[in-house]
């Protein structure tokens, strides 16, 4: 098939449910080669690649822990040889506060109270994982002078919630360690920029318990997140480095430049109070 993301290939760690899997079929549909990652082989993994490989893509369904730095570099050797050099990578393996606990939504768990192991997994896999897959393929995008490096992150009060810790800090992590990436990479021809929701969204983040209506309003369907990857991935976002950008801000009824510009969010550089 053809399309807009014809030739380019793309990793979407974290891509067999959820945000990934939403972004990970957009980037098929739009005629990428496509490998979806998940922390362990299952049938959820390997639907996610029946369901890439039928938009008429070539695809590959791949378990690789994120943590494991091997593991990584195993992958991208394999997505190379089988699909192609890696054009993007989306950086969206995560795993959230049910490590902690299953009811942090309505009894925040104090950072204190908190399992070691399981603050070490949260963070292993939404910081250090995605410092892995890049460090796995970013010497071969500068190689090329080409690459996209996208980052799934969340929303600022997230980062910063009661009761959220580890993983908004493991995503503020991820941010602070976007931007560094970001300057790291100017005049490479490779560019790092980070994507996320704008809100709640219903994944499997969220305990079945909880309730459908985030803190304002209806959670965000895990769709939303297709409405501006094909941009991130594409050849309209070349050039563009270090930003941030929310799907929900994005108004698919503009050009995407206009679009673009909406949606993006601006960094703070200098705090109000010192």
């Amino acid at each position: 098939m053809s399309g807009a993301l014809t030739g380019r290939v793309c990793i979407v760690t974290g891509g067999s449910r959820g945000l990934g899997l939403e972004m990970a079929l957009e980037l098929a549909g739009q005629g990428a080669s496509v490998c979806v990652t998940g922390a362990a082989a299952s049938p959820a993994l390997e639907a996610a690649g029946e369901a890439c490989r039928a938009l008429g893509a070539p695809a590959l369904a791949l378990p690789c822990d994120v943590a494991d730095f091997a593991a990584c570099e195993a992958l991208a050797a394999r997505v190379e040889a089988e699909l192609g050099p890696v054009d993007v990578l989306v950086n969206n393996a995560g795993i959230g506060m049910r490590a902690i606990s299953e009811t942090f939504n309505t009894v925040p768990t104090r950072f204190w109270e908190a399992d070691p192991q399981a603050w070490g997994r949260i963070v292993q896999a939404n910081l250090t994982g995605a410092f892995n897959m890049a460090r796995a393929v970013v010497p071969g995008m500068v190689a090329r002078g080409s690459g996209k490096v996208i980052n799934v992150s969340t929303s600022d009060q997230t980062m910063v919630r009661r009761g959220y810790s580890p993983y908004g800090p493991s995503k503020a992590g991820l941010e602070a360690a976007s931007r560094v990436w970001a300057q790291d990479l100017e005049g490479t021809g490779v560019s790092v920029n980070v994507y996320l929701p704008g809100g709640a969204a219903d994944t499997d983040l969220l305990p079945p318990s909880a309730d459908k209506k985030g803190a304002d309003g209806n959670l965000l369907p895990a769709a939303i997140m297709r409405r501006a990857i094909g941009w991130l991935a594409g050849p309209g976002s070349d050039g563009v480095n270090g930003g941030r950008y929310i799907a929900r801000l994005w108004d698919e009824r503009l050009p995407p430049a206009e679009a673009a510009a909406a949606a993006a969010s601006p960094h703070v550089d200098k705090p109000a109070i010192m």
